[in-house]
């Protein structure tokens, strides 16, 4: 409703501005009157308009394989749909108004037909006159002309008044009075539809002055008519009124000439700006992915159960440290992975990760001269940090694959300042390490993982498969914008008012999707993100969700986290990676 909202706002304002500003002021009364419609009618319907532009960016892949040590929460943060009593109030306040100016509008339709019903007629050429005892000046409704019925017996009424109703007759303007008090009914909290309103029927006025001037072509006596008129009775609102709006802008109208080149050129000018509109509100620009590496295929896929196969997974209690490094203490379970139940496998699954297997490709010539910007991108070739200047001695046939992602601003080191990162590899290197085959084995012996409190870390021992120096004790120095987990860390971050108040956070401001509710759909999310140092959440990441947008949702209440505690050694803060799952329940 939001984007409807806006969308029919922005497009029912431009159209009106230039209206305003382009043709009000011009000679061209009927084009003007079914663009004000059409604009009206254009202003609904572009906010269901859609068109698409696919715009293809580089696919973000890192090569090899990286594990980082995440601690996950273990509380379920339960989000159950509540009662929005704001939301019901709005609707109500709504529904209560709408339902009181739909009365006002059929009262005055009834009171205008029950009026013609109730008075003597008189057929007058193809319109019907309604003559009436109050005094009153003449008015139109659908066939109807509204008259006094002493002036029309002593012909008080002169044929230059007759004929400007008969135009609102005939041209039946009172259908489009009918249309524009119709929608603001509906839509009464726009305001723009009254302007529309006030247009409209200005530009009716000009349309019926427009043709008394051309047949009695006495423009002095037709103005002075008008103003003289100009202080009658004011009649019922959806009913063409003679002395609607005499203004000076309406009598200098009557004396204006439009030369046609200046009224073809204006109206062309309607293109470039309903194409801006379109543009503006029904254009979406989609991001997508150059596919840089193929799924693999089917006689290539690695199952599971044979990756892991013989792997021993240690899943222990915690982690101590000590002055002589890292112990563990109690152990959950010591298994081979095909000796792992069901429960146990889920318990661990998010660590168990199959790198695939990439295909060849090189950078174009521009790409590879873009890469040498050493202020933009940092540069890796064949698993080495280079200089970009490095990037000279390859032609783009000598690349056989390259990959890159975009390094947030928290994430930058001074060592590599850049907000791109690049690894190269040539043939010799890409061929040696096999990048294209996928890897049908663990290549090591053994997954280390432990659990603290509520939180799930995995850590690679000296039997793991791991390319870095084998982790024998907990690192003491890091740099600045390096990542903890919870078990380095001497206070964990937390939310300022309680981890309590951040589940009641999640559950109070989670949309649950339609089609979750509809079907009573129940699951749980994982997520991933940092607290910074500033206690703000960013690299928010959705790691599993349930489809239907829950994960969309997850990762926009996140991103609209009031600040946290931030995580803290030895009373310094410091950037923590942390994650939670969130348990679905639509009852």
């Amino acid at each position: 409703m939001t984007d409807f909202l806006i969308k029919s706002t922005v497009s029912l304002l431009v159209f009106l501005v230039f209206y305003h500003w382009v043709l009000e002021r011009e000679k061209t009364h009927l084009f003007n009157r079914f663009y004000l419609l059409l604009a009206i009618v254009i202003s609904l319907a572009i906010p269901f308009l859609s068109f698409e532009i696919i715009e293809e960016v580089p696919v973000t892949t890192i090569t090899e394989p990286e594990f980082v040590p995440i601690p996950f929460s273990n509380e379920n943060i339960a989000v159950v749909e509540t009662i929005d009593y704001t939301s019901i109030a709005v609707w109500s306040l709504y529904g209560i108004i709408t339902i009181l100016l739909s009365i006002r509008f059929g009262k005055n339709i009834w009171k205008l037909i029950s009026k013609s019903d109730s008075n003597p007629t008189v057929k007058y050429k193809n319109a019907t006159l309604v003559l009436v005892d109050e005094k009153t000046l003449p008015h139109t409704f659908l066939n109807n002309i509204f008259i006094n019925f002493d002036d029309y017996n002593q012909r008080n009424i002169e044929d230059e008044l007759y004929t400007h109703e008969l135009v609102h007759v005939t041209q039946k303007h009172t259908l489009d009075i009918l249309f524009i008090e119709l929608l603001i009914t509906i839509f009464w909290f726009n305001p723009l539809l009254y302007f529309y309103k006030k247009a409209i029927q200005l530009n009716h006025e000009f349309l019926a002055d427009q043709k008394v001037v051309e047949s009695y072509n006495n423009v002095p006596f037709y103005q002075n008519l008008l103003l003289q008129k100009g202080n009658g009775n004011q009649t019922i609102y959806l009913a063409s009124n003679l002395n609607y709006l005499v203004t000076k802008k309406r009598l200098i109208m009557m004396t204006k000439n439009t030369t046609k080149s200046v009224a073809f050129l204006k109206k062309t000018a309607i293109i470039p700006m309903l194409t801006g509109i379109v543009f503006l509100c029904c254009v979406d620009i989609i991001a997508q992915e150059k596919i840089v590496t193929k799924a693999t295929p089917k006689n290539n896929t690695i199952d599971e159960q044979d990756y892991f196969k013989g792997v021993r997974i240690r899943y222990y209690e915690k982690l101590v440290k000590t002055k002589n490094g890292a112990k563990y203490s109690k152990i959950i379970f010591d298994k081979k992975y095909e000796n792992l139940t069901k429960s146990e496998k889920e318990e661990i699954q998010l660590f168990l990760m199959i790198p695939k297997p990439f295909e060849k490709k090189s950078p174009t010539a521009k790409e590879l001269n873009e890469y040498k910007n050493a202020k933009k991108y940092a540069i890796w070739i064949d698993g080495k940090n280079v200089p970009n200047k490095e990037l000279n001695q390859y032609k783009p046939e000598d690349i056989a694959y390259f990959s890159g992602s975009v390094i947030l601003k928290n994430a930058r080191t001074k060592k590599h300042p850049q907000p791109f990162q690049y690894w190269f590899y040539t043939h010799p290197h890409f061929e040696k390490e096999k990048m294209d085959k996928p890897i049908p084995k663990y290549p090591g012996k053994e997954i280390v993982i432990w659990k603290e409190g509520r939180t799930k870390n995995i850590m690679l021992s000296d039997k793991s498969a791991v390319k870095a120096t084998t982790i024998t004790e907990v690192p003491t120095k890091k740099q600045e914008s390096d990542l903890y987990n919870l078990a380095e860390l001497t206070e964990k971050p937390e939310y300022q008012t309680g981890l309590e108040a951040f589940y009641q956070y999640i559950g109070s401001n989670y949309k649950i999707p339609e089609e979750i509710s509809t079907k009573k759909i129940s699951g749980k999310i994982f997520a991933s993100f940092i607290v910074e140092k500033d206690g703000t959440l960013s690299n928010i990441k959705i790691l599993r969700d349930m489809g239907y947008g829950t994960g969309e949702e997850a990762k926009r209440v996140l991103e609209n986290s009031p600040k946290w505690l931030p995580g803290k050694i030895d009373g310094k803060p410091v950037r923590t990676m942390y994650s939670l799952p969130i348990a679905i329940k639509s009852e």
